[in-house]
């Protein structure tokens, strides 16, 4: 009895050793990479670079699937009900959280995902109108509250990061300044130019060449540090101790792969981020490479969707 005992045990180490053996070596066959965003928008000229380099490290292409739409959720809850299997991978911004807080989703924004590593991060600008009689955000603090809700800023829409980005800036400076919804950031730009709205959040890339051309004034960035990109304007947080706002790119996977694979895609994302020419390419963009371990990566979405509730749920934008 015993010795059959050893010998089943024996035969099934065997065959488990055969088993693995004969699975290939991932990856396979290409990868899917979703962005929920339409081609030429920052989260598709990055991801495109990201791929490019998995397909030259992999010898398997990695295949860019872009569902835009709902806010990028379209592209988000497609990818949550894929396979975790490492062949889907999704590329999201900040507003990946944000849209799980203040829309109703099929998907938790970290429960329902691998996360596996950050890309890049970039700060939004904070701008105002040239007529509008400030020069700084500790003027602009000291106006509207001379003036508590004559003042309003222009967003690129209800419940978007830009939006949210305003009214952290009005809990923590103690002050009101009313929000204006636009469809999209290109519209919020001309309104602020025009005179229609006296202040806007929008991302630095965009928002730089208006402020060179004296169009709109950059009062501050919404990054805890300075951009690189550019470093003359100061940052909220210097005159609203602890403020933070930035924008960031990552990449997650369904929920449910195994850490191995997610190891092997982060190290080799990281690799990637971490490549002078990709360096570069980040620079030109007006961000910064970030990347973190998996795990660290999943604290961070868990504080922010910490934060940005209680945002959202301060400024009556939480669905019940």
């Amino acid at each position: 009895m015993k010795k059959a005992y050893i010998v089943a045990l024996i035969s099934g180490m065997f065959s488990c050793l055969q088993a693995q053996a004969s699975e290939p070596a991932y990856p396979a066959r290409p990868i899917r990479m979703i962005i929920g965003f339409p081609p030429g928008g920052t989260a598709d000229i990055l991801a495109r670079a990201v791929a490019s380099e998995l397909t030259d490290a992999w010898g398997q292409p990695v295949v860019i699937d872009n569902r835009p739409g709902a806010g990028s959720s379209i592209g988000s809850d497609l990818a949550a009900r894929a396979a975790p299997d490492g062949y889907t991978l999704l590329v999201v911004t900040s507003s990946h959280v944000v849209n799980a807080i203040v829309t109703k989703q099929r998907y938790h924004p970290v429960d329902s995902f691998t996360p596996i590593t950050p890309l890049v991060s970039t700060a939004m600008a904070l701008l105002s109108n040239p007529s509008v009689p400030v020069q700084s955000v500790r003027e602009l603090v000291s106006l509207a509250n001379a003036k508590p809700g004559s003042l309003n800023f222009g967003s690129s829409g209800s419940g978007s990061t830009t939006n949210l980005a305003g009214e952290l800036f009005n809990n923590m400076a103690g002050i009101r300044l009313v929000h204006v919804p636009y469809k999209g950031g290109a519209a919020s730009m001309n309104a602020v130019i025009s005179g229609e709205t006296q202040l806007l959040f929008i991302s630095l890339p965009s928002a730089i060449p208006q402020i060179k051309a004296g169009r709109v004034r950059g009062l501050a960035v919404t990054t805890a540090r300075r951009s690189a990109f550019a470093p003359e304007i100061p940052t909220i947080a210097e005159s609203v101790p602890g403020y933070e706002a930035p924008q960031w790119y990552a990449m997650l996977a369904p929920a449910g792969m195994p850490a191995e694979l997610t190891n092997k895609l982060n190290a080799q994302i990281v690799r990637i981020l971490r490549m002078p020419k990709v360096v570069d390419f980040i620079a030109k963009l007006g961000a910064d490479p970030e990347s973190s371990p998996p795990q660290e990566f999943r604290a961070y979405l868990r504080a922010e969707v910490t934060k940005w509730t209680k945002v959202a749920r301060q400024a009556g934008m939480v669905q019940k």
